[in-house]
């Protein structure tokens, strides 16, 4: 009797990142623009799309990425078939063909897939930087990639070397269209301008709303945009005159504001936030100015001013404690100590430095006092602290609180102006996907143009991830599902993450009978009627679970499974 052997391999979310994967045409952009070179044992595409998936799956460092794919490619662990074609080397040797194609002209047609596909809404574009952080010296850098330099690091580490990374995203499920990386010293003011123009050459017009943070409120970068026809919503920095002149006019006038719109505070479910809006004098420039003021924003900054005078109070005991002692024994010192014990709220104090001055006699030389003894006349100083708030300039800074302004030359409703900004935070939330779920820091590779490389398949990552949460949140919305029991111990969600879908999918498998080496069987197993719902709101066709077959990891038209099916 012939033995049966069965292997089991992992199946769960990679057939649908695939599945994206194919309907967005990447393979054949790889085949297209990254050139295979002489004698490779297999296309670039094929090694290139399974690096976005391992990315999008589990993001393992280079050299783990053929163990990784030994759990899901059937005959990769059991024979050593193609396993050499995922190793970390061919890995870097396709990063460096990357790095020479044509990636600008390959993210343009990415992204018009994506629109084309899933019609996506370009009306609103949010555009936003972060730092991608690596250690070490990266001395002997790729003249043409990239430069890892120090600058302004977000991630709070100004001892390493960095490159930021700009992104731009759809307000219509917060879809990556583009990036572009800068070198590390670049500041965010000066890409706003040839962003803004790569983004009006790829959409074919320029009156699509560009909406970024307080770096694009520069005279430059507005005028360029309004001179050529554009539209900008950003937020005005505090530094600037107009916002200053505003606060004056708060302390001696009360202002009429307009309602806005009423939204549910994510952060406390019995509470709503509302929005109210001012316009009042147009910016220097004639650009409109839009003064917002959010109750949520208003608890914040009072919660947070009073923790501040708090803590400054505290401090101030403490140091009226240890005056005319050590380094506290003369008044520019004790002054220093103040400044830096009240931090940020010296102005909301009125703080007193008693002087006490004693005339001692003090004797002259040493030894007993005696008859002859003769003493000096020392004038002792020493110092008492007292202090009050001062509640006029607490009055004051409390008539701002909840209050920011926007800056705009839209012609729109203020409330509506306020609604495109407010997406703005979903940006940041796609910063944290890359940097977090998809852990987008190649700090494995020491060659620039291979980080260059990689990190343009991290945006192709992002993309993916990014699509499959927008559709899965729209379809729900559309079907009336309220929400979803794919947490852990069937907890609900309302608004699915990429780390729920792949925590839910994780116990799918492919269970394959084997009969004289060959596969004679396959079942997948693990699909319950949940994950094939789940499916259908991910677009994502039930036969893509339920039709796996052998082989069924390769891409479309990928070479390599042309020429193993032929053989």
């Amino acid at each position: 009797m012939e033995q049966l052997n069965v292997i089991t391999k992992r199946v769960d979310v990679l057939p649908m990142v695939k599945y994206y994967i194919d309907q967005l045409g990447i393979y054949g952009l790889f085949s297209k623009y990254v050139k295979k070179p002489e004698q490779s044992p297999v296309d670039p595409a094929q090694i290139l799309s399974v690096v976005v998936a391992n990315i999008i799956c589990a993001s393992q460092p280079l050299y783990k990425v053929e163990q990784w794919a030994a759990d899901y490619m059937d005959g990769l662990s059991e024979y050593g078939l193609n396993a050499s074609m995922y190793n970390d080397d061919q890995i870097a040797k396709k990063l460096d063909c990357l790095f020479k194609a044509d990636r600008n002209s390959f993210m343009c047609e990415l992204s018009a897939n994506a629109i084309g596909v899933y019609l996506l809404e370009t009306r609103q574009i949010h555009n936003d930087s972060t730092s991608v952080t690596f250690t070490g010296e990266y001395e002997n850098q790729h003249p043409g990639a990239v430069k890892l330099k120090y600058g302004f690091n977000k991630d709070h580490r100004p001892d390493c070397k960095q490159i930021v990374f700009g992104l731009n995203i759809t307000a219509d499920g917060n879809v990556p269209l583009s990036f572009e990386l800068f070198d590390g010293n670049r500041t965010d003011d000066t890409t706003h301008v040839p962003n803004w123009n790569a983004l009006r050459e790829f959409l074919g017009e320029s009156d699509f709303i560009y909406i970024a943070d307080c770096k694009l409120c520069s005279q430059k970068n507005l005028d360029h945009i309004h001179e050529h026809g554009g539209i900008f919503i950003t937020i005005v920095p505090k530094n600037r005159s107009e916002v200053k002149q505003f606060h004056e006019f708060l302390k001696t006038n009360s202002i009429e504001w307009q309602y806005a719109y009423e939204t549910p505070n994510s952060r406390k479910k019995a509470e709503t936030i509302l929005y109210k809006t001012y316009e009042g004098e147009p910016s220097k420039n004639g650009y409109r100015i839009i003064w917002v003021h959010s109750s949520a924003k208003e608890k914040q900054d009072k919660s947070r001013r009073d923790n501040r005078i708090a803590k400054a109070d505290l401090q101030l005991t403490e140091l009226s404690s240890r005056l005319n002692q050590y380094n506290l024994k003369t008044k520019e010192q004790i002054e220093k100590a103040i400044k830096k014990a009240t931090k940020g709220t010296f102005d909301l104090f009125q703080i007193q430095l008693i002087e006490d001055k004693q005339i001692v006699q003090r004797q002259i030389g040493p030894g007993k006092p005696g008859p002859n003894t003769q003493y000096k006349e020392e004038e002792n100083i020493s110092y008492c602290l007292e202090w009050e708030l001062d509640h006029k300039a607490i009055n004051n800074l409390a008539a701002r609180d909840g209050i920011f302004p926007l800056i705009t030359n839209a012609e729109m409703e203020a409330a509506e102006v306020l609604k495109a900004y407010k997406n703005q935070p979903y940006l940041e939330k796609r910063m944290y996907t890359a940097k977090s779920i998809l852990k987008v820091a190649p700090v494995f590779l020491k060659k620039t143009e291979r980080i260059e490389a990689m990190t343009f398949l991290y945006f192709i990552a992002l993309m993916i991830v990014s699509l499959m949460e927008r559709n899965i949140r729209k379809n729900m919305a559309e079907q009336g599902v309220e929400k979803l029991p794919i947490l852990p111990n069937g907890m609900n969600t309302k608004k699915p993450t990429w780390n729920n879908l792949n925590y839910f999918f994780k116990n799918v498998h492919l269970s394959m009978v084997e009969k004289q080496d060959k596969i004679i069987q396959t079942v997948t197993k693990g699909v319950t009627q949940l994950h094939e719902f789940v499916l259908k709101l991910l677009g994502v066709p039930p036969s893509v679970y339920a039709a796996i077959q052998d082989r069924w990891w390769l891409f479309k038209n990928s070479e390599l499974g042309q020429n193993l099916n032929s053989t």
